[in-house]
């Protein structure tokens, strides 16, 4: 499937919905090894002047050590048909299955980190910044309480937005 490459400020997306209601995907790594994770939370905005997003990975999650690992990841969003896909991608984990097989999903290697080619949009992002959540750092403690039970919190990455691929 072919992507064009669009300028950042061509983008006009709810956030909200495309992150938060439509899931996306956030892939680290080559053609020789990568993972991928499904997300439902991050951010777009603008920092230390530069287009960004935010993405948070939990410590536990195999996607983290590649994302650790490497300079740059893709942020990957899809059409309602591929929701199982996605769920697959969220729910299992790459230590002990093929996920992406599973769910259907066709890599699509670009700037030396991996997407795929179902996505109708690809972010390409330059990690900028990391940094685990702390729960010394709640003002609002039942946020702690509600998503932390386990204390497995999230590691915030800020990264810069390189480059956007559409379907062309």
């Amino acid at each position: 499937m072919a992507f064009k490459e669009i300028a950042v400020e061509e983008l006009s997306f709810n956030p909200f919905t495309k992150i938060g209601k439509e899931w996306m995907l956030i892939t680290a790594g080559d053609e020789k090894k990568h993972n991928t994770m499904t997300a439902s939370w991050g951010g777009v905005g603008i920092m230390w002047g530069k287009n960004v997003v935010t993405a948070y990975i939990r410590p536990q999650r195999y996607t983290r050590e590649f994302v650790d690992s490497n300079e740059i990841f893709t942020l990957s969003f899809y059409k309602e048909d591929y929701r199982k896909a996605l769920s697959i991608c969220g729910t299992k984990s790459g230590r002990g299955c093929d996920k992406e097989m599973e769910a259907g999903l066709t890599p699509y290697y670009v700037d030396g980190t991996t997407a795929f080619e179902e996505a109708d949009m690809i972010l390409i992002c330059k990690k900028q910044y990391c940094q685990e959540m702390l729960p010394e750092c709640f003002i609002v403690k039942e946020n702690d309480e509600k998503w932390y039970p386990h204390k497995d919190y999230h590691f915030m990455y800020i990264a810069e937005i390189q480059k956007v691929l559409v379907k062309a």
